[in-house]
């Protein structure tokens, strides 16, 4: 998807639209928390080659010339405006117990998806209510953040509210509507991922469900709404890794047809 300019330059991440007027020559600044980390844990010195990127496309490759305890300011040698991806990728990852779905958003960010929709399904023995709800979206946000970095990205998966799967259905219908699809992953479909179909533009919903399977009447309203069940292969694969494996799947697809 052309986000890893320069790869092996630790990257760091500005607030969205910082970098919106980075030219050539000039100077961008990094700071608050992400400056600490930067300089008081990575150890990052001035005439260090670093990459800044704004989370949303836009990055800027250059040396540091001042280090500061809360700031960070390189010399702008690179800029960098990457369009989002055609068609997006979208993991709807069931809340999971043991932090299974802690590891399917970090793994599911290091291989390039675009939005996170976390999904309080039926048979899900975790529950997302009130401050422990709050709390548990705000460490998958940060989960996404220190993903995104540990993986060069220049930018960051969109993590989207907590659906139930009403509201899952609802968004199903939207984005088969505009043109896009969803898949269902399922034990017993019988249509392999591999062989289904990719749309050339719009979101493609890769839906995983908890470790006690998608119910029945889940599979019947979403497949109602314009999923499409499929199966990944012969083994079944935990909640952790189901949607790691799939996007896997997906992006040799998008990468070869």
């Amino acid at each position: 998807m052309g986000e890893n300019a320069g790869v092996t330059l630790p990257l760091y991440l500005t607030s969205p639209g910082a970098l919106a007027g980075a030219a050539v020559g000039g100077r961008a600044d990094l700071d608050g928390a992400e400056a600490r980390h930067a300089v008081a844990v990575r150890r990052t010195a001035v005439g260090e080659l670093v990459q800044l990127a704004d989370g949303e496309g836009a990055l800027v490759v250059g040396p540091v010339v001042a280090a500061a305890p809360d700031r960070l300011t390189i010399r702008v040698d690179e800029v960098h405006h990457l369009e989002e991806p055609s068609p997006r990728f979208v993991l709807v990852q069931a809340l999971a117990k043991n932090d299974r779905d802690d590891q399917a958003i970090e793994a599911a960010t290091e291989l390039g998806v675009d939005e996170v929709i976390p999904w309080q399904s039926e048979r899900c023995i975790v529950q997302w209510r009130g401050e422990r709800g709050e709390k548990a979206h705000r460490k998958w946000d940060q989960i996404l953040l220190a993903a995104t970095k540990q993986s060069r990205r220049a930018r960051r998966p969109a993590l989207a509210p907590l659906l139930a799967t009403s509201g899952l259905a609802q968004r199903v219908e939207r984005v088969v509507r505009e043109g896009g699809t969803a898949y269902v992953l399922h034990e017993e479909a019988s249509t392999p991922l591999a062989g289904a179909d990719l749309p050339t533009a719009g979101d493609v919903l890769v839906i995983v469900g908890p470790e006690g399977g998608i119910a029945p009447g889940e599979v019947e309203a979403l497949t109602r709404a314009g999923a499409l069940p499929v199966r990944l292969g012969s083994t079944v694969l935990r909640s952790s890794s189901a949607g790691p494996a799939a996007l896997a799947v997906l992006n040799a697809q998008a990468r070869w047809r």
